[in-house]
């Protein structure tokens, strides 16, 4: 099959890529647990993904804090040695032509004091997750409530971190605003039961809103993509009552921000949420910027949904865990390997 749409050069953003095609954001677990610093396996893993001719490479999941640790082996950007470590990452993707942009992820609540320095995680409310500790396999731990000076810091935290990535020579970054993770936990109902002015209906995305703000202020909102979704890691039935307002809500906020470039998240790409149609075309009916589109792709129903103007940037994920060069493979017709949890989630390739 000829991939015309996939493998053509765009521009999305403030980025030139050289095709349509993004590597998605997977936690790997490979930097040093305790100073959160990658080394030279993690510069081949990106190098090697740079070479093969990915348009756009987002990162695993980057902590902006300590206490926004996840599991064991999450990278951080929150000191100047961290930094400096993800320097020889993006220097290897951009000497082979790749672009490159950190996602900066605060697990919040979904979390224990073991992976955090002792500390509870935090949280908008005093609400414990169901489930276990990735890896750590212990139950969430309670979380205490942020006070207005502790949100306050995490919104610098993320900013701080941005600079850090900025610094750090990454092309952009993205802000995890999906999955039941920090900013999430203040926008749903179920984990943000606060009656100040960052809870209740109308307060619940101004958290969002005011990292989005800090951290486009500290490099510049054409920089800067959103994840966002209804998915809940820990609560995996949970969906929108009314999606429609729900995605509205998010998109005033985006628009209001200067926002150009969402990376929306479902649990299957051509599933629909309401009306008939998917997450993306959903959001694609009210948004004219640009879209990523991921989750259960194809590189054939990737190409059709950039030629109907859904989505035109498509994010891959277990495949190019198994398939490095997945852009020669698709170029030259060649088969893909299939992925194997097994072995492609303990390797870096």
């Amino acid at each position: 099959m000829n991939y015309k749409e996939l493998l053509q050069p765009v521009r999305i953003g403030n980025w030139h890529l050289r095709t349509r095609i993004a590597m998605a954001p997977m936690t790997r677990s490979f930097a040093d647990d305790t100073t959160g610093i990658v080394g030279e396996d993690v510069v081949a893993y990106y190098k090697r993904r740079a070479q093969d001719g990915i348009g756009l490479i987002i990162t695993e999941g980057i902590t902006p804090s300590p206490r926004g640790k996840g599991t064991f082996g999450v990278p951080g950007l929150f000191t100047k040695e961290q930094a400096n470590g993800w320097r020889k990452v993006t220097d290897a993707v951009h000497e082979e032509g790749g672009t490159i942009i950190a996602q900066l992820w605060h697990v919040g609540r979904l979390t224990h004091p073991d992976l955090t320095g002792g500390l509870a995680p935090q949280a908008p409310s005093v609400v414990q997750a169901e489930g276990l500790v990735h890896r750590l396999r212990k139950p969430f731990a309670l979380p205490e409530a942020m006070t207005t000076q502790e949100i306050k810091e995490a919104v610098q935290q993320y900013a701080q971190a941005a600079k850090y990535a900025d610094e750090a020579g990454f092309d952009g970054v993205e802000l995890h605003g999906a999955h039941g993770y920090l900013i999430d936990q203040f926008a749903w109902e179920v984990t943000n039961r606060r009656t100040d002015s960052y809870g209740e209906r109308t307060g619940r995305l101004r958290f969002m809103k005011e990292v989005l703000a800090a951290v486009g202020a500290a490099i510049g909102v054409d920089r800067v993509i959103v994840r966002f979704s209804e998915l809940k890691d820990d609560q995996p039935s949970y969906r929108w009552q009314d999606p429609e307002a729900e995605i509205e809500a998010y998109l005033k906020v985006f628009r209001e921000e200067g926002l150009r470039v969402l990376h929306p998240s479902t649990n299957t790409f051509n599933q629909p949420l309401a009306e008939n149609l998917t997450l993306h075309q959903l959001i694609r009916k009210r948004w004219d910027g640009n879209i990523i589109g991921v989750v259960g792709l194809t590189p054939s129903s990737a190409e059709d949904a950039i030629r109907a103007g859904i989505i035109d940037v498509a994010a891959f994920g277990k495949p190019l865990l198994a398939n490095p060069d997945f852009v020669s493979r698709l170029r030259n017709d060649q088969p893909f390997i299939p992925y194997e949890s097994k072995i492609h989630l303990k390797e870096l390739l």
